[in-house]
């Protein structure tokens, strides 16, 4: 029983930080109907800012509170609000959400730089020590985590209901306008909210640090607030009392399953599950919480759409690219770049644009917004290196086999969702696949995974030259096939749904099933992307695919393009350059990036001045001026899925 107890205390204490946590993204949200991908980062530079200032600084413990807590906080909240968020009024849904990534891998680019990862750091427990309560042992800092998350929970639920402010941080997401005709600033309002927002993160990184007896981790900090995620989605990013409880909930169910499950589970996964935890409760939540009810704010928008490709252009512009690759193969053979062959970093790249042309099809045309195609690429990768020894063609077909139909069973629950809730789904099924899969030891083995090159009936791809042109290859075969599907009536279907998905269906079109087709052949091109880069590497290792490496590549793809494979390829030579030249500064030039093109919806390779030398796939209504490109933009969309419809019922 005292067994019992001591886990149940532990489990509220843990529940108390991910509900301080989760608050904290409530009233972001409900302040700026934007869901801050950041938080746990900002929670995370808090405690090293702590760590700073009380272990390396000997600042006393008070002082470095109010510092942390008081200053840097707000005014980091502020400046973000200002800076970042305040230009993304009126944006589309998913800009908010890119624009959060961004500022999530900048945050953890820069704390690797100042605090290396390689020097353990303890952050101590607020107040030391224990005392016993009906037999069992509690640290004083549970006491205190608990406290402040019940006083942070009423204190809220006050704010928000019994004052003015409160009323206005309600109001100024629904109507900015009427807001301000009732005399507040709808700007300061909501900055406000992040302010809030920030000090709630930061004060939950400080708490959750000081449980952290092996020391703070970067990467871990920054993911272990994702049971507050949880917590907040399962009140609704709304309801503040709902997500106190669900927090709490949460806690308790992860103190007893790995109290009492784990211990008996195989001597692998009892450092496994532990990790994945917080991801399942994440994702559980996000596909059980009612759709109608997780609503993200921003509005439906489109954009210029971009010159479409034609067949014979396709063509020559794909022989030019082979012409290309070959001469590169030829001049390039044995030129060496830091212990690596400029051959093996041109594979990279082309590996890496299979990826990016994944991206392409399912967020560029298809609208899912998917941070997963990494996990895909490192399940190919496996694949490959376990099948026929690594090196045969079955290896590929195997790889491209098993992520589309993995691809598919993680579509099925997430049909419904779309934008940021998508975007959590998917970002939770990677982080789980990261630290359960990739992590144990069993996949990809202590010194990483081999993979073979792949070997044909008198054909061997042994060399760096050969290896190079069967995957251009393959990169190759892949954007045509990208390229035929925007061109035919699959690819005008994928076009209406992401303008659409009321009027794609209100015409008799299935808008699951073609979310799932969709989702999974990306998965399957990311699997086949994945066991590419293992034969160009020979081995391959957890690290390869981590979560944040796949978001940081998404943000270049986003940057560059993501509705083009241009874009695509562009990325991909911009992730291996700089992994190559600055690995640390990976997530400084995506974020930057992201953040720089700001509200620009289609990247640098659509952006207006260079769409204007393109011809456009359709002609405007005539009407002059942004106002008259969104209203003909809108009226093309909604003919062109009356269109499909028509087609649709003529081919039945």
């Amino acid at each position: 029983m005292s067994d019992f107890l001591q886990y149940t205390v532990f489990g509220v204490m843990l529940g108390a930080g991910f509900a301080i946590a989760a608050t904290g993204l409530v009233v972001t949200y409900a302040a700026s109907g934007v869901f801050n991908f950041a938080h746990g980062a900002v929670g995370m530079t808090a405690a090293f800012l702590y760590w700073e200032l009380v272990v390396h600084d000997h600042v006393p413990v008070p002082l470095a509170l109010v510092v942390v807590l008081l200053v840097v906080a707000p005014l980091f909240g502020a400046l973000v609000e200002r800076v970042l968020m305040r230009r993304l009024h009126g944006a589309s849904a998913e800009r908010p959400v890119l624009v959060t990534l961004g500022l999530l891998v900048i945050l953890t680019g820069v704390a690797t730089l100042v605090w290396s990862p390689t020097v353990t750091r303890v952050v101590n427990p607020l107040v030391a020590g224990t005392f016993r309560l009906v037999g069992v042992n509690i640290e004083y800092q549970y006491v205190i985590t608990v406290g402040l998350a019940a006083v942070v929970a009423v204190a809220l639920r006050l704010l928000f209901f019994s004052t003015r402010t409160g009323l206005a941080l309600r109001a100024v997401v629904d109507d900015p306008d009427l807001l301000a005709m009732a005399g507040a600033s709808p700007n300061r309002v909501s900055q406000l909210g992040w302010v809030l927002g920030f000090v709630l993160a930061a004060l939950a990184g400080v708490l959750i640090a000081g449980t952290q007896s092996t020391g703070v981790n970067i990467a871990a900090l920054t993911l272990l607030v994702v049971n507050g995620y949880a917590a907040a989605v399962v009140g609704r990013l709304r309801n503040i009392p709902v997500t106190f409880a669900a927090a709490v909930g949460i806690g308790l169910a992860e103190s007893y399953v790995n109290s009492y499950a784990v211990p008996h589970l195989a001597q692998n996964l009892q450092t496994d599950v532990p990790l994945v935890l917080p991801m399942i409760f994440f994702f559980v939540a996000l596909v059980t919480v009612p759709a109608a009810r997780l609503r993200a704010v921003g509005r439906l928008t489109t954009v210029r759409a971009q010159r479409l490709v034609g067949a014979r252009q396709a063509a020559l512009s794909g022989i030019a690219f082979a012409v290309v690759v070959v001469l590169c193969a030829v001049a390039l053979a044995g030129d060496q770049s830091n212990g690596t062959t400029v051959l093996d970093l041109a594979g990279q790249v082309m590996a890496f644009g299979i990826v990016g042309l994944s991206l392409v099809l399912v967020t560029g045309y298809a609208g899912q917004v998917s941070l997963c195609q990494f996990a895909f690429m490192g399940i190919g990768a496996f694949v490959m290196g376990k099948v026929a020894g690594g090196g045969s063609l079955l290896g590929l077909v195997a790889a491209a086999g098993v992520c589309g139909v993995l691809g598919a069973l993680v579509a099925l629950p997430t049909v419904r969702l779309r934008d940021l809730y998508l975007a959590l789904a998917t970002f939770a099924f990677a982080d789980a696949v990261a630290t359960g899969f990739f992590a144990d030891v069993h996949v990809f083995g202590s010194g990483g995974l081999t993979v073979g090159r792949v070997v044909l009936p008198g054909l061997s791809f042994g060399g760096d030259r050969a290896e190079l042109l069967l995957v251009a290859g393959c990169f190759l075969g892949c954007a045509w096939l990208v390229l035929a599907l925007r061109r035919s009536l699959v690819g005008r279907r994928l076009v209406a749904l992401n303008d659409s998905p009321a009027a794609f269906a209100t015409v008799g079109l299935n808008v699951p099933a073609t979310r799932v087709v969709v989702f999974a052949v990306g998965a399957a091109m990311a699997g086949l992307a994945g066991a590419l880069y293992g034969t160009v590497e020979g081995v391959v290792g957890t690290s390869d695919f981590s979560v944040f490496a796949g978001v940081i590549f998404f943000l270049f793809v986003t940057t560059w393009s993501v509705r083009s494979v241009g874009g695509a390829l562009l990325a991909s030579i911009t992730y291996v350059v700089l992994a190559n030249v600055w690995d640390n500064g990976l997530g400084l030039f995506a974020g930057a990036g992201v953040i720089l093109v700001g509200r620009a919806a289609a990247g640098i390779l659509g952006a207006e001045p260079l769409q204007r030398f393109a011809p456009l796939a359709s002609r405007s209504t005539g009407r002059s001026g942004p106002a008259g490109e969104a209203l003909g933009a809108d009226s093309r969309a909604a003919e062109g899925a009356f269109a499909l419809g028509s087609e649709a019922r003529a081919a039945g």
